[in-house]
């Protein structure tokens, strides 16, 4: 029974030993005098002004949940179309209902504002 999990456990330790040796091989040949020129921060050949860092909206990070909300919504379409033959009558009524609730979430977020862009 094990048996089916070995090639499993194989490629796990191969993808950990891997990940160890480029670690390693990383701190060997990465560079081991820094320099305060050496460390400034570059971007894209022009020196950098103001923080590293910057404030990002809420509204940025709303927008991507609720991308990734309705991507993977929408992600069941595809194993509902492929069997959509054999769910008959019965699964296309249940997958309209989904898909009526989907409708009602994504106008809801419309009109709250959440799509807009600033």
């Amino acid at each position: 029974m094990l048996n089916e999990y070995y090639p499993l456990v194989v490629i796990s330790m191969i993808a950990i030993a891997l990940g160890f040796f480029v670690v390693l091989l990383g701190s060997i040949l990465g560079p081991r005098r820094p320099t305060q020129h050496k460390g400034q921060p570059y971007e894209s050949g022009m020196i950098p002004y103001g923080p590293g860092t910057r404030r990002i909206s809420v509204r940025y990070y709303l927008v991507a949940v609720l991308f990734i909300l309705f991507d993977i919504e929408v992600v069941f379409f595809l194993p509902w179309a492929v069997a959509f033959r054999k769910l008959g009558v019965s699964g296309f009524i249940l997958m309209v209902i989904f898909a009526v609730i989907l409708e009602i979430a994504f106008v809801y977020a419309w009109k709250k504002g959440a799509l807009e862009w600033e």
